[in-house]
Parts: C-alpha cells; structure tokens; sequence
C-alpha cells in the first residue's frame, strides 16, 4: 500500500472514530417518548446496519442520519463547494456519470441483491426520508479513486407500499479534496458537493436537549459553531464529518437539475 493510501485509510477511520464520539451525546435526545421508529423493511440486514460495523450503536447511527437532513444553502454546518456556471463539457460529463451509475446500480434495485453483495443500511432502526445502504470497502477505496459506475453507498426510499425503491447513489470523496479534485470526478457546475461542519455535542449527553431562545445549542442545528464556543458550554467539538459527499438521484429524476440538485435529503 502506497503512503498515499495509508493517509487516505487512516484518514477515513478517524473521521468515522471522531463521528462515532461526536454523535453519542446526541444519542438520548432523538428517541421520543413513544420508543424508537419502526426498522425499514430490509432482507438480511446484518445487526445494527453499518452503524454497528463502524462501533456505533443504534441511537448513535440514528443521530448521524439525523445529522444529515435538507441541505440546499450553506450554513454554519453544512459547507458547500462555490457556485459557478455550468459549461457544455461539464452539462456532458455529467450526464455519462449518470448513465454509467444508472447501468452500474441497476441490479440493486432488489436491496436483497444489495445486502449480498456487502452494503449495509445506516441506521436501520431509524424512519427516514431515504435509506443509505453503505459498503465499507467501497467507501474506504472512494477515498483514493473515482468510478461512476461503483459508489459507495446506494439510496433508496419507501414507496406506499412499504417497499424500497432504488432511487440513486452517493459518492464520498476525502476530506482534503480540492474544488479541482471534486470537479474531475463530478463536475461542480453540474452539482455541488457538500460535507458536514463544526459540530458540538455535549461530553454530557443528558444536556443534549438544551436550548436557547427555543433553539439547540448542541447537534447538527444547534447554536454552536466554533471551537471556543463549544468548548466554553463544555462540550466536545467536531470540525468536520466524514468529508465530500455528493448524491446523484438518477432512479428518481430524469432531468440534470433534479438527478444533482440540493433538494434531496439526506
């Protein structure tokens, strides 16, 4: 293994051990008083879901997936790359992205095919918008090398049913991505990579629930964003987790905008 590599590895599992610290505090405050969401259907699902297999338990995944919600506009936790405008090469390179994703994750569209081959859904005890099936391997080997037509991670959502649709992908890329770097594997004229910021959990997870003025001080929508201010609540603070992440809905949109817009959740 290249030192390159090494970095690279060492990199994405201190980012998911830094994770896995930040979010246990956020544990207690997201299980309402009527217990724990329903688990999504799954077929075979090993465990706790990828959650378990990064030494996070079932409240702590469910506080990640919390974590992960809208994102449209920048914020104080959730960095965006820059806008610009789109050329006519990123308009093409983007759509053959898409069309290799879209031939490369066909077959998943039975999640039971996907849990054979090593993804595992996140947070599985948790009701959510989308479902992420990660695969641990592939999301380490995203670090280093881009292939459109094998992502990390796979989304799905709950048709009426009660079903899982396939409805697209998500790629990750290393923390220390330059725009450049993110742009040659999808271009930013066409979509916008995002990852999530300055994060503050109490060393206390009973404190979770404070507020100020009606709003958190603590998680992925509390008041505090900074270092100093985290640590002068007396809180563990988190500059960034797990890095660049971009989705790209091609099961459940036909159109440029809508495959790699902001819209979706996470």
């Amino acid at each position: 293994m290249s030192a390159t590599s090494r970095y690279l590895s060492r990199s994405t599992c201190r980012l998911v051990f830094v994770a896995s610290l930040a979010v246990s505090s956020f544990a207690s405050a997201q299980v309402s008083s009527q217990g724990a969401p329903p688990v999504p259907p799954q077929r075979g699902a090993r465990g706790g879901g990828i959650g378990s297999a990064f030494g996070m338990d079932k409240q702590i995944a469910m506080a990640v997936e919390e974590s992960m919600g809208n994102h449209v506009e920048s914020s104080a936790h959730l960095a965006l790359t820059p806008l610009r405008a789109a050329t006519s090469a990123d308009s093409a390179r983007a759509a053959k992205v898409a069309v290799d994703l879209r031939r490369g994750i066909e077959k998943y569209k039975d999640v039971s095919l996907a849990v054979a081959d090593g993804f595992e859904v996140f947070a599985p005890q948790a009701e959510q918008p989308v479902y992420h099936y990660v695969h641990p391997i592939k999301m380490l080997r995203e670090q280093s090398r881009f292939d459109a037509a094998d992502p990390s991670t796979l989304i799905y959502q709950k048709n009426a049913k009660g079903e899982l649709d396939l409805i697209g992908a998500m790629y990750m890329a290393a923390p220390r991505s330059t725009p450049e770097e993110l742009d040659a594997r999808v271009p930013t004229g066409v979509a916008r990579w995002h990852r999530h910021v300055n994060y503050c959990f109490p060393t206390d997870r009973r404190r979770m629930a404070e507020a100020r003025d009606g709003k958190p001080l603590f998680g992925p929508v509390g008041l505090i964003s900074t270092a100093a201010e985290c640590t002068a609540a007396g809180g563990r603070f988190s500059a960034e987790l797990f890095g660049w992440m971009v989705h790209a809905n091609v099961f459940g949109a036909t159109d440029a905008a809508s495959i790699w817009g902001g819209g979706h959740k996470h």
